[in-house]
């Protein structure tokens, strides 16, 4: 990111340096998702840019890679807060998932109890 993003670091000059650095930055992305969920809105956005081809043309690639690198270093930051909190972003369940598993549990309950001999 730093090689695109800061203000000393000078434009690549050549289309294999574009594709040399948007590849870095996909290996990022990768590297980088597995820590946040498939759900995260920045995971998301990362990943359709890096999926796209790099635009030909000077303006448009060096367009793209400046994008790709703030998407990653967005998808950095939300790793640093999820970090935060003991490693990984913590998954809440939905609360249909929350009342199936209470059912659930509450149908067993009631099976084990019809089960045991009455004395």
């Amino acid at each position: 990111m730093a090689l695109v993003l800061d203000e000393e670091s000078p434009l690549p000059e050549t289309a294999a340096d574009v594709e040399d650095l948007a590849r870095r930055l996909r290996g990022h992305i990768d590297q980088l998702g597995v820590m946040v969920p498939n759900e995260e809105p920045a995971l998301r956005h990362a990943q359709q840019l890096g999926s796209a081809g790099v635009p030909d043309g000077y303006v448009p690639s060096r367009v793209y890679l400046v994008q790709l690198a703030k998407a990653t270093r967005e998808l950095a930051a939300t790793v640093g807060t999820c970090g935060q909190q003991r490693g990984r972003c913590r998954w809440t369940p939905r609360i249909n998932v929350l009342r199936g598993t209470v059912f659930a549990l509450a149908l067993a309950c009631l099976v084990l109890a019809a089960s045991v001999p009455r004395t």
